[in-house]
């Protein structure tokens, strides 16, 4: 039997005005979710236990199968897992952001315009990154590259005591009460605004017209994780497919096979055909477990982009759902399939919640009248269902 999760990334959302008081997954257009909703179990589910943050970190682990409060150890040494970066247990790591913040004013009054840098290129990243870490590492910490604007910082021999707020939680605020405490990290993000803001990656990216990643951001601190492999935790094998190094590291310190998509981007714009390939590919080749993580609709919301949510949620029912269910329905073979987002991410406040969310779970060899229904967070609500432990989905996508 076949076991598949397709994992929304923030698209269960609050009711929009400028989409007639209604949400992202009750306007669009999804007829082949909603074909699943009306077959399988729909509910809702608690991803974040109540004393954890809603990070997509947290989040993904629960719908992966691993109780976050057992497992979870900070979100970059799940990065740091993907880029291959070796760590000690004495290490503490960091997400380190590429953003754009405001040029006029002194660094502790500047703004956060874009925590992303308009999703600025991995080529171009990269040579940021490479200045950055040529500028200030030492023995105690180094930088390292990952995709687009997600990077890494390692500081090694340093306890985990640090309290750092994300850049996607602050867009167009002043970062003034979000600095960092220590202030290490604070002139380590000082000394990179000098650093950036004139290097030519971003006059270069000026002149085009886009916004110039000119400052590091460091937040996401965490330890060495310690994750069972999914092997040993449900006897099963198989395979991640994402664009991002958090999902990715994921994978990797879970012992399953990672998938490098080429033009997975994690956005609206990223290769959804070749990540439905990629998954076909990895059933026909023997993978009984597959973990299709989808960006697109969290980036959305972060940036306040109703439509192109709306569309994410669109595309991801066409180009990955549709095939997927089609190869499936023809390959003779029973399947389960486990459809869900990790968190809400909802565009009125652009960040995540802890709020439960709605969830599809269809299996092929439960035969049961189909009911027309649409997949939303008020019909999951409405059916009573209620999983309070998310992690607990995996048993029942798995039969065990």
């Amino acid at each position: 039997m076949k076991h598949i999760v397709i994992l929304l990334d923030g698209a269960a959302d609050t009711p929009v005005a400028e989409l007639g008081n209604k949400t992202p997954l009750e306007v669009a257009n999804k007829p082949n979710i909603d074909k699943l909703a009306g077959l399988g179990e729909m509910g809702m589910a608690t991803t974040v236990p109540g004393n954890l943050p809603p990070g997509s970190d947290v989040a993904n682990l629960a719908v992966f199968g691993y109780d976050p409060m057992k497992y979870y150890t900070g979100r970059s040494p799940l990065e740091a897992l993907s880029m291959g970066v070796h760590l000690e247990l004495s290490d503490t790591t960091f997400r380190t952001n590429v953003v754009t913040l405001s040029e006029d004013e002194p660094y502790e009054e500047k703004t956060m315009i874009d925590y992303s840098s308009d999703e600025i290129t991995t080529e171009e990243s990269t040579q940021l990154i490479a200045a950055v870490n040529e500028a200030l590492k030492t023995d105690e910490y180094e930088f390292f590259s990952g995709i687009s604007y997600r990077h890494l910082m390692v500081w090694h021999n340093k306890e985990n005591n640090f309290k750092l707020t994300p850049p996607h939680d602050i867009s167009d605020r002043k970062v003034t009460e979000y600095l960092p405490e220590d202030r290490v990290l604070l002139d380590l993000m000082k000394k990179s605004y000098e650093i950036l803001k004139d290097h030519p990656v971003n006059i270069a990216r000026k002149e085009r017209g886009l916004r110039p990643a000119n400052s590091i951001w460091i937040w996401g601190n965490g330890t060495k994780p310690n994750l069972a492999t999914f092997d040993e935790l449900y006897g099963v094998r198989g395979s991640v497919i994402s664009a991002v190094d958090l999902i990715k590291g994921i994978g990797t310190g879970a012992g399953l096979n990672v998938v490098d998509v080429i033009g997975a981007t994690g956005n609206v714009h990223t290769n959804f055909d070749g990540k439905a390939e990629a998954a076909i590919s990895e059933l026909k080749n023997g993978a009984d477990f597959i973990y299709v993580h989808l960006e697109a609709p969290d980036e959305a919301g972060h940036r306040h982009e109703i439509d192109n949510k709306v569309k994410a949620i669109e595309l991801i029912d066409e180009k990955i759902v549709a095939p997927i269910l089609a190869y499936l329905e023809g390959s003779g073979e029973e399947f389960s399939m486990l459809l869900m987002p990790d968190h809400p991410t909802p565009l009125a406040i652009r960040t995540h919640t802890s709020d439960p969310v709605p969830y599809i779970l269809y299996k092929s060899d439960v035969c049961g009248e189909a009911s027309p229904t649409s997949y939303t967070e008020e019909n999951a609500k409405n059916t009573g269902i209620v999983t309070e432990h998310g992690y607990t989905l995996m048993n029942k996508l798995l039969g065990k």
